[in-house]
């Protein structure tokens, strides 16, 4: 068997350098063609040359000598620009996408590779939140696979697989509740970056790990499941469950419940992603239910949470304004990130961005691109 031959957009963030890892595992099925990162110079190297990959792109194109230098008197090519990534997701040398680059950057790459006719490895959840119309319609239109990476929708895709093709009443959408979870609003409203990026279960880049903590990232995981299994808004329930072992659930018309059960570790659903339909074997911790002690679910708390609120409000309206809300998130959380406001500014200004967005019902590729430029400008005056 040949093996499968893998491009990572963003190989050297939480995604990516767990896809090297289960590559790592299973050298015989796996064969990493292409590498980008966006500024890691040194990271991207350091995977060029420990996987022996023929092409390694720099997205940052003032590192673009950094990369060279390091990797000269090895076989990788090197490139710069996201141009090149875009181009080289395309090559006939490559069979699966992984898009895990963090934020609409990801969405350029990601419809370049549908439209080149490569199943997508899909953990960019931003690509879904701005274009989910126009990327689900391309991937029908080029009969495209997306596989979903993160442990919530790959957890809904195992459960559907087992659903005989009968209906979805619900899907029952788990969320950790993050580190800020027991916490009282006034002690959440002083939290600074370092207390946000403490989550109890998962290790996450930083940019997810915020969006975990205000609960955006759940919200966009609504906005996403809409699109990656045809559900309604309103057929999605967002349970908190603390324990992280049940990853999402799936309920029919007779009250039956389907869920995925596992150990919060992201390398299980990366590499169904990328074997599917076969299961592989995998050197991580299994579930212990002699030991598991209580499974606990809770409803959200959106007076704590105004994020989650604000993505149901942006997909039920639908349009351009899930682009718009995502664009202002990734504004504010960096603006988080550098200390420059407090945490429920962050909703705040998404909020406001939104309520000054012009509505698009049916947004073109082009709506969709100056939507995002646009609503991250407005963001960030307000926040500068």
């Amino acid at each position: 068997m040949q093996p499968k031959r893998i491009a990572i957009l963003g190989s050297t963030g939480s995604i990516g350098r767990q896809t090297l890892d289960v590559v790592r595992q299973h050298p015989d099925r796996f064969q990493v063609e292409v590498i980008t990162a966006g500024s890691n110079a040194a990271l991207l190297a350091e995977q060029a040359r420990a996987f022996d990959v023929p092409h390694a792109v720099i997205c940052n194109t003032t590192k673009y000598d950094q990369v060279r230098d390091i990797l000269a008197g090895t076989r990788t090519e090197v490139h710069a620009g996201i141009d090149a990534a875009c181009d080289l997701v395309t090559g006939e040398n490559v069979d699966i996408v992984v898009a895990s680059m963090v934020g609409f950057s990801g969405l350029r790459p990601t419809l370049a590779a549908i439209r080149a006719g490569k199943d997508i490895a899909l953990a960019n959840k931003e690509t879904l939140v701005a274009a989910g119309s126009i990327v689900m319609a391309e991937a029908q239109r080029c009969g495209v696979k997306i596989l979903p990476v993160d442990s919530e929708h790959s957890a809904i895709f195992q459960c559907l697989q087992a659903a005989g093709g009968n209906p979805v009443a619900r899907i029952h959408l788990t969320a950790s509740g993050g580190p800020f979870r027991t916490w009282p609003r006034e002690q959440i409203e002083k939290a600074g970056k370092d207390q946000a990026l403490r989550h109890p279960n998962w290790n996450m880049g930083a940019k997810i790990t915020i969006d975990s903590a205000t609960m955006m990232n759940k919200g966009f995981e609504v906005i996403e499941a809409k699109w990656l299994f045809d559900v309604e808004p309103e057929r999605i329930h967002v349970v908190v469950h603390p324990e992280s072992v049940i990853h999402s659930m799936v309920e029919f018309a007779d009250g039956a419940v389907l869920a995925q059960l596992g150990c919060p570790d992201m390398r299980e659903p990366i590499q169904l992603a990328l074997s599917y339909p076969e299961r592989l074997s995998l050197n991580n911790r299994k579930l212990d239910f002699s030991t598991l002690g209580a499974l606990t679910f809770f409803e959200p708390d959106l007076e704590k949470f105004p994020c989650l609120k604000l993505a149901f409000e942006a997909i039920g309206r639908g349009g351009n304004l899930p682009c718009a809300l995502n664009a202002a998130n990734e504004a504010a959380v960096a603006a988080y990130l550098e200390d420059k406001i407090g945490f429920y500014d962050i909703a705040a200004v998404a909020a406001d961005t939104i309520a000054c967005t012009e509505f698009v019902a049916e947004p073109s590729l082009d709506d969709i691109f100056a939507t995002n430029e646009e609503a991250f400008a407005r963001a960030r005056k307000q926040i500068w």
